[in-house]
């Protein structure tokens, strides 16, 4: 029988945000039992420090780089109408190589990936889509940034009330209901614990800050440790469905983030946060279970990355790719059923800061406005000694991996936008 798949993907989770990855708080007892029943990983990472861009990566197996599209950071309200800044309709997606396989596909949550008419979930493979098409939204009035109502079911717009959280499960826990029969794949995208910084017992906030979303005055550690517990009761119920449906043991159930924490984030042991090629921008929670094929309580050192979820959910269906479209992703099949992990070399690039790294073994390349570092994340995950003079041959090989690396991809093109959410000041802090 062919395998189902769960994507679920958090939005700015820190990595220390959930129990099982070391939070200081009760937040996610669904995730840590999930992470007991399964494989989690303690370097996975995202494709990108910012949310578009990794989603371009997920959902294609591709580096982001390679897309137009995911050269915005992030894809914002100018994309509109933009027919060049969105996925392709005709880049295939795992969501359309297994939907093109017979799979039932649906998504529930954030798409982020381009607006329609040009771009849109059911355009590139998904069957079944509810949620908001661009990046953050108010929980009560699903208004964006601009104060443009966005929530849609299929390609219509959806007014509805409710708290987004617990409506994105609801809908991914009927989808569930109606398809739990298989083969299916489900995305259940959350906006949580993305701003505005809202529980469900927030709606007076709501009212108070009327669309300014990026909630610069308001927030707190306790309301951010709120909004994951509700993503976790969600995921609860997604996880029960999965288990009255009968449809628990041959589902594989990935969640993980779109980057590093933000604002109210616990990122630790590592410096840095959304926006930064620090590894608390990118090194983010990963968990896996299948109880099928995958061993209960094991833990691995296997860097992972977002865009390896794609060649992992066809290699498991046994759907090839597309010859077209070779996907820059690894499958981690063989890890999670026990193999030992492999050796590879992973790259990112940011046009904001002009950021660069590449990581190969426990060793890390970072350069930063031409500033350029060495860091041994063995002995020092939080990178603060620099050992770019110390091992200057290594450098040069690291460097040299990395330039290598980009001279495969596009170059970042010079209308790319980096569009600021906030004032310098408001996003004034140190670097380290």
């Amino acid at each position: 029988m062919k395998p189902s798949f769960v994507f679920i993907l958090a939005d700015d989770l820190g990595y220390a945000d959930l129990g099982c990855s070391g939070a200081r708080a009760d937040t996610s007892p669904n995730l840590d039992r999930l992470a007991a029943q399964g494989m989690r990983f303690t370097d996975g990472y995202a494709n990108s420090a910012l949310c578009s861009p990794t989603r371009f990566a997920l959902i294609t197996g591709r580096y982001q780089y390679r897309l137009r599209g995911a050269a915005e950071e992030p894809l914002t309200g100018r994309a509109r109408g933009n027919s060049a800044l969105g996925l392709p309709p005709d880049h295939p997606t795992f969501a359309s190589l297994l939907r093109d396989a017979g799979y039932a596909t649906g998504l529930s949550g954030k798409w982020h990936l381009g607006y329609p008419p040009h771009f849109g979930p059911l355009k590139s493979g998904y069957q079944e889509f509810f949620g908001p098409l661009g990046g953050g939204v108010d929980y009560f009035t699903h208004c964006d940034l601009a104060g443009r109502h966005d929530l849609h079911e299929g390609d219509a717009e959806a007014r509805q009330s409710g708290y987004l959280t617990d409506l994105i499960t609801d809908r991914a826990v009927d989808f569930l209901r109606r398809r739990a029969a298989g083969p299916f794949v489900l995305s259940v995208h959350y906006t949580a614990p993305h701003w505005p910084w809202e529980t469900r017992d927030d709606e007076a906030e709501s009212r108070r800050i009327r669309g300014a979303i990026h909630h610069i005055d308001g927030g707190s550690i306790e309301t951010y440790r709120g909004m994951i517990r509700q993503m976790d009761e969600g995921i609860g119920r997604l996880l029960d469905a999965l288990r009255r449906a009968g449809a628990k043991d041959n589902t594989l159930v990935v969640f993980t983030s779109d980057n590093g924490g933000e604002r109210f984030s616990d990122n630790w042991p590592f410096a840095g946060q959304k926006n930064d090629l620090l590894e608390g921008g990118i090194r983010v929670p990963l968990i896996a279970r299948w109880p099928a094929r995958v061993a209960a309580r094991r833990v691995t050192g296997q860097a992972a990355i977002s865009m390896d979820w794609a060649p992992t959910f066809l290699e498991a269906a046994g759907v090839a790719q597309h010859p077209d479209f070779p996907m820059d992703g690894r499958s981690l099949l063989p890890v999670l059923e026990g193999a030992q992990p492999f050796g590879r070399e992973l790259y990112w690039r940011m046009k904001f800061r002009d950021q660069r790294a590449a990581r190969s073994g426990c060793w890390k390349y970072l350069s930063v406005e031409g500033n350029e570092f060495l860091f041994d994340l063995a002995r020092d995950q939080r990178e603060r000694a620099n050992l770019a003079r110390r091992e200057a041959g290594r450098l040069q090989t690291l460097r040299s991996l990395y330039e290598s690396w980009e001279r495969t991809m596009p170059g970042i093109p010079p209308d790319a936008s980096t569009e600021k959410l906030y004032t310098e000041r408001e996003m004034a802090r140190p670097w380290f």
